[in-house]
């Protein structure tokens, strides 16, 4: 069964996103300060909050800009690649509970290792299911329309999968310094941002 209606499943996706990423700053406490300097002191003590607020927000961002540039080149959607859009953004949706996690303990010891670790896991997670619903979408192509260069897209799905080595690592890397596992998830979501993967077509091939 197929449908064409991938402007619903755009907008209901563009929901989930925006929610997610409002939730974030929600995270972010009004300290409780008396007089100037008291204040800054507590607006300084909770970096931990603007850092993972930051990487967070970062890596939303960049997978909904992936999410809708490739919309952009679906005509049709299958129960099947309904299904794995769901559970990304199952997995998207999730985020902030993580970084809230890291945001609290990320200056508690061997807390803020199993902090970073869990927010690893989810970005793990996000990195296998858009790899997958890459990898399905390009398997035969029948969900993209006529301008897609179905086989230079297949050939492309490296591009995608550069998470599913980083993002293993950095829960290893949690274990040794949880601020330098979060710091590298932000700088794999600025690749993301930067060196976008343009959906191959047929008048101009990937690069």
């Amino acid at each position: 069964m197929e449908t064409r209606d991938t402007g619903r499943i755009e907008a209901f996706s563009d929901g989930v996103f925006a929610i997610a990423i409002t939730l974030l700053v929600l995270d972010i406490r009004i300290p409780q300060a008396h007089g100037a300097a008291a204040l800054w002191r507590a607006l300084g003590a909770q970096w931990p909050s603007y850092f993972a607020y930051v990487v967070s927000f970062l890596v939303i961002g960049v997978v909904w800009v992936n999410h809708h540039v490739l919309f952009g080149y679906l005509v049709r959607v299958d129960r099947t690649l309904m299904f794995v859009n769901l559970l990304l953004l199952m997995l998207v949706s999730a985020l902030p509970f993580p970084t809230a996690l890291v945001a609290q303990n990320l200056r508690n010891g061997s807390a803020a290792n199993v902090a970073a670790a869990v927010y690893g896991g989810v970005m793990v997670g996000q990195a296998v299911m858009f790899a997958v619903f890459w990898n399905y979408a390009t398997r035969t192509g029948h969900c993209f329309d006529e301008r897609v260069d179905v086989a230079a897209a297949r050939a492309a799905r490296w591009r995608f999968e550069v998470g599913l080595v980083v993002y293993p690592f950095t829960v290893a890397l949690a274990f040794l310094s949880a601020p330098a596992a979060l710091g590298v998830q932000g700088l794999l979501a600025l690749y993301y941002a930067f060196n976008q993967l343009r959906v191959p077509t047929l008048d101009q091939p990937a690069r």
